[in-house]
């Protein structure tokens, strides 16, 4: 059985903001579906770090990747805690033995929490093919009165999949700079954000910062 997480802190302003109460009715709440933070991360570069297994033993190492400029928030979790990385690790390796995106979306619907109000897709972990990230948007098509939400660098499936479903009000993507993929944002108009270090550099590229995931 597939797991969702509760709202961690940051998730869990979301139930203050005046603009998502419409998804927040009748007392439902902001989860997330979180997967093993870089093994699930193809197009994953400037934050890519991994926690390997190193012994028999079942010894946990954090690993960054080569071109590694700030470490994984999530994929630390993992080296810390092992019930996170259990956890994780769990949700990865069920998905990956999806037939269809019938049977993944099937899968997450049916471990869905009833009272659901809104779900960020993936604290931890991306989109790790084509077919899983077409099952979310099944899900959103079958849970119309129900927010999903995802920060993303796995843009080829985004972009692979705009033709296959109508547009959803309730699914709305937010595509991550830092990945293989980066040149799509501007090819095709995406919506974006960007990991910045201080204030000041925010506010030299006109950016807001977020502090809600409003």
């Amino acid at each position: 059985m597939l797991s969702f997480s509760k709202a961690n802190a940051k998730l869990d302003q979301l139930h203050d903001v005046d603009e998502l109460q419409h998804w927040l009715q009748d007392r439902r709440k902001v989860y997330s579906f979180d997967l093993l933070s870089g093994w699930s991360c193809p197009q994953a570069k400037d934050c890519l770090s991994k926690v390997h297994v190193i012994n028999a033993d079942g010894k946990k190492k954090l690993i960054d990747g080569d071109d590694c400029k700030f470490r994984c928030f999530a994929a630390s979790q993992e080296a810390t805690f092992p019930s996170v990385y259990k956890k994780r690790k769990h949700n990865f390796d069920v998905l990956r033995l999806g037939r269809d995106s019938y049977e993944i979306a099937n899968a997450l619907a049916d471990a869905m929490p009833a009272n659901l109000g809104i779900c960020r897709i993936h604290v931890a972990g991306d989109f790790f093919n084509q077919k899983y990230f077409r099952a979310w948007q099944y899900v959103a098509e079958w849970n119309p009165d129900r927010l999903f939400y995802a920060y993303t660098k796995s843009l080829r499936y985004w972009v692979g999949g705009i033709s296959e479903l109508p547009i959803l009000h309730n699914f709305v993507l937010t595509a991550s700079y830092g990945g293989r993929d980066d040149h799509m944002i501007d090819q095709f108009n995406l919506r974006s954000a960007k990991v910045v270090f201080s204030e000041a550099e925010a506010n030299s590229l006109g950016l807001d910062i977020d502090h809600d995931d409003s």
